[in-house]
This record gives structure tokens, C-alpha cells and sequence, in this order.
């Protein structure tokens, strides 16, 4: 259990990584003011509707500090409060060990606005951000949500797999205890 564990942190790490280094050069120039690609937070998603909400909670925390620590340094905590609360949300609503594919999709897309909704508000509270929601909607969470979306479906099914593999075997476990 902790072998799967360490490897979704890893995984974790290194999609933290690529979505610091490597995608800014896919991303067209153009779209890199209005895209901006939360890998991490769409596998938190995957492990809070597929796994534990709490486990989601604790990894949207981290890696949201992380985030705010690297890259984004106005104020430090709104990528941990965004990131961990919106996956222990989407984490009560969606809670199922079979969930198919279009609620898992619908999910994510419901995560990406959650979490970019709150750090609008986070930053409109502070005065960091002085555009109107609809502009924000329009220009920033949308084609996130269509980026977070088209990722969440190219990792479906591995990440499917490796999340219920783990709790699969976990059942079974305590079944023969």
C-alpha cells in the first residue's frame, strides 16, 4: 500500500514538473496568458472520486503550497486552500467506486470551475484582481476547463486502473481478515 502511495506522489512530482517546464513550449504563445494547466489538480480529482477525499484533501494542500511556494508569490496558501477544498468537495459529490467516464468528466469540469472560481474570489478579497467573474469566465476558466478536460480523458483510463487497483486490492484484504 505505501509502494502505490509513493508512486502516486512521484507522479504527482513529476506532472508538477512537466506542467512547469514542458508545456509552456506546447501551449501557442498566444494562449499562454489564458491557459494555465493544472495537471496535478486533475489527478488529485481522479483520487478523491476514485480513492479517498481526505487522501485528496492532504495532496491538494501540498501540492497546492508547492504551487503557490514556486511559481506564484503575491500571497501563499490560496493554491492550497483552492486546491485541497474543491477536491474534498468534488470528493463528497462524486464519490463511487465505479464512476464512469462522463461523470469523471463532468467532475473534472466541475473541479477546474470550482477551483478557478476560488481563486477569483481569493484574489477579487484582496484586491490582486480587478476584473469582472464574467471576463475571468470567458477568457480564463473556459479554456482551462477545455484543456483540464481533454487531459482528463487522455489519463482516464491508466489512472483508473492504478487508482482501482489499489483500492480493489485493499477491499480484498480486509475482506480476509
Amino acid at each position: 500500500m505505501k509502494h502505490r502511495n509513493v508512486i502516486l506522489v512521484l507522479m504527482l512530482f513529476l506532472l508538477f514538473i512537466v506542467e512547469g517546464t514542458i508545456l509552456p513550449w506546447l501551449i501557442p504563445p498566444a494562449w499562454q496568458t489564458r491557459i494555465v494547466p493544472y495537471l496535478v489538480y486533475i489527478v488529485i480529482l481522479f483520487v478523491s472520486v476514485y480513492e479517498n477525499r481526505h487522501k485528496a484533501l492532504l495532496l491538494g494542500v501540498v501540492f497546492g503550497l508547492l504551487q503557490d511556494v514556486v511559481y506564484y508569490g503575491a500571497m501563499i496558501g490560496q493554491f492550497s486552500f483552492a486546491m485541497g477544498f474543491s477536491a474534498y468537495l468534488i470528493g463528497l459529490l462524486f464519490k463511487g467506486n465505479r464512476t464512469p467516464l462522463p461523470f469523471m468528466l463532468f467532475a473534472v469540469l466541475m473541479g477546474s470551475l470550482l477551483m478557478d472560481s476560488l481563486l477569483f474570489g481569493t484574489y477579487k478579497l484582496f484586491e490582486l484582481n480587478h476584473q469582472a467573474y464574467s471576463w475571468s469566465l470567458m477568457n480564463h476558466m473556459l479554456p482551462n476547463m477545455i484543456f483540464h478536460f481533454i487531459f482528463a480523458l487522455v489519463v482516464y483510463v491508466p489512472l483508473r486502473r492504478f487508482l482501482e487497483n489499489k483500492t480493489s486490492r485493499q477491499r480484498s484484504k480486509e475482506e480476509t481478515a
